[in-house]
């Protein structure tokens, strides 16, 4: 990254610097409210991807549906059609869910792909350029995927190409937010705050949910292009007001970003124990902390990488990310497939109703992850909180697929239940682990380093994302049983990949204490 990106200050900013009270705080507020101001504004970036990905979960219900009961339009010949003359074509077909699947996949294996790919050159340009470029983007092809039903548009190939493209910007969200997050935080953060500002995907669901539900009966092409408008926009917003990095604006570089750090066991044991009491903030006695301006930063430092070999084999990378490969694999399961799931159990739902209601799937993912980042916080073992998730979710799922169906309240209780379970280990492993190995020796505070262990995760818990509604789709045509048998099978190998740090976790706490770096201190720190 050029010197001079570095300190490229929004137009915006400069704006309110000189017409607004920011001219006249003094550097403590300054940078704090700058740090709001980021927290903020990567908040609304990453939900606004969630609002325009969701769509596509909605009207699968219009896409291909049971036309039964409905009175075709004067002068459609419907017969040799059968009960799905009214779907769009060519997701009219008995092989419908294989191909929803597969429109499902086309995107989710390009972001997988795209999460490598980004993660690495998102920590070579200018985070503002590479956010709102991938923002606008992402906007441009949900829109086009909308334009398909004003246009007349029966091509698989289009929405597959579509939904190729879709993804692959998507996928600028996640890089772009954490490195915007890294920048401007230091180690010291309670994870609490970080689980409530991870709660942006859930919110972005449930938005973009609501939003696609309320047009997707009457024009479902709005269902793509509102939402559309809205990550758009505010990608034009963050290209005005987002400052990516703290020393464009002349403020306080956070521990992590661009210092060498050189600390002795018994100081870094008591941060440790100071984090897990939930000291926010405070630099710990005996931490020498150099930071140098950013001009006289050594070229070593500052471009300093690890190879992927040597990132996979840093202590956790790979538990992690095929945990979160699981993880994924049920919860963009259900982002995918609930409206869908919950029409299909139901007699009386039609496709908003269902879009509506599973939206309390998201809202229990949200207390959820911030619960999970609690609890990891008060006994600094992250991997026993996340198996302890991931076991209550395999009778979860069979409580909620044998009774779900009642209807009502407790069919409510139950879609809360089971989102709050999914989601925990998922909001816990992509905020805990990154910031956990931003701190390993291997690293040294590389921050290009951690860019490749953040791709490493989440990259391949996309595959599991992928993977997840690609399964989905031809398992649904055989019975729903199947599909939730899938994401028992699938919560009980994310538990079982977590044994290794457990007994880490539990020798850590109870047996070895003069370990200066367990590796399971995940919750103790978060981006």
């Amino acid at each position: 990254m050029l010197l001079e990106k570095i300190y490229d200050v929004p137009i915006g900013i400069r704006i309110l610097e000189k017409v607004s009270f920011l001219k006249n705080l003094s550097s403590v507020w300054k940078n704090r409210w700058h740090q709001f101001n980021i927290l903020f504004l990567t908040f609304l970036s990453y939900s606004s991807y969630h609002i325009s990905r969701k769509p596509t979960s909605v009207i699968k219900n219009v896409l291909n549906q049971n036309c039964t009961g409905l009175e075709p339009p004067p002068g459609l010949n419907i017969s040799g059609i059968g009960n799905t003359w009214c779907s769009w074509h060519p997701f009219d077909g008995q092989n419908a869910g294989t191909l929803l699947g597969a429109l499902d996949s086309a995107s989710l294996f390009s972001y997988a792909f795209g999460m490598y790919m980004m993660g690495l050159l998102g920590e070579r340009i200018n985070i503002r350029y590479f956010l709102s470029i991938g923002m606008m983007l992402s906007g441009f092809f949900a829109c086009l995927l909308g334009l398909a039903y004003w246009a007349n548009i029966h091509s698989l190939t289009y929405f597959l190409v579509v939904q190729i493209l879709a993804g692959l910007f998507q996928s600028t969200g996640w890089p772009g937010c954490v490195a915007a997050v890294g920048n401007w935080f230091g180690k010291n953060k309670r994870g609490l705050i970080m689980g409530i500002w991870r709660s942006h995907h859930s919110i972005g669901n449930i938005i973009g949910t609501l939003i696609a539900g309320a047009f997707v009966e009457e024009a479902w092409g709005l269902s793509f292009v509102v939402p559309a408008a809205i990550i758009f926009g505010l990608g034009l917003f963050l290209f005005l007001f987002l400052v990516p990095d703290p020393r464009a604006v002349g403020c306080d570089v956070p521990e992590h970003a661009g210092c060498l750090s050189q600390t002795n066991p018994t100081a870094e044991n008591a941060e440790f124990e100071n984090q897990r009491n939930g000291s926010m903030g405070s630099t710990t006695p005996g931490m020498n902390e150099q930071c140098e301006p950013p001009s006289e930063l050594k070229a070593d430092d500052k471009e300093k990488a690890i190879s992927f070999w040597r990132a996979v084999r840093i202590p956790g990378v790979v538990e992690y990310s095929f945990s979160l490969f699981f993880t994924k694999c049920i919860n963009y399961t259900f982002l995918y497939w609930l409206p869908r799931y919950l029409k299909d159990s139901s007699e009386t739902l039609g496709s908003q109703q269902a879009a509506d209601l599973s939206t309390l799937f998201d809202i229990g993912g949200i207390f959820g992850g911030v619960l999970a980042g609690l609890l990891s916080d008060l006994t600094g073992m992250s991997a026993f909180t996340c198996s302890g998730y991931f076991i209550l979710t395999i009778p979860a799922l069979f409580i909620y697929r044998e009774f779900g169906s009642v209807g009502g309240a407790f069919n409510m209780t139950l879609l809360f239940l089971v989102g709050f379970l999914a989601n925990g280990p998922y909001a816990l492993i992509t905020t805990a682990v990154s910031a956990d190995l931003g701190t390993h020796p291997e690293l040294k505070g590389s921050t290009r380093a951690l860019a490749t262990v953040t791709a490493i995760i989440d990259g391949t818990g996309s595959i599991g994302a992928a993977i997840g509604p690609l399964v989905a789709g031809p398992l649904s045509n055989l019975g729903w049983d199947y599909v939730f048998y899938a994401l028992m099978m699938a919560s009980a190998m994310g538990l079982l990949l977590l044994t290794r740090l457990m007994v880490n976790e539990a020798k850590a706490k109870y047996g070895n204490t003069n370990n200066p770096h367990p590796v399971t201190r995940l919750a103790m720190v978060k981006l």
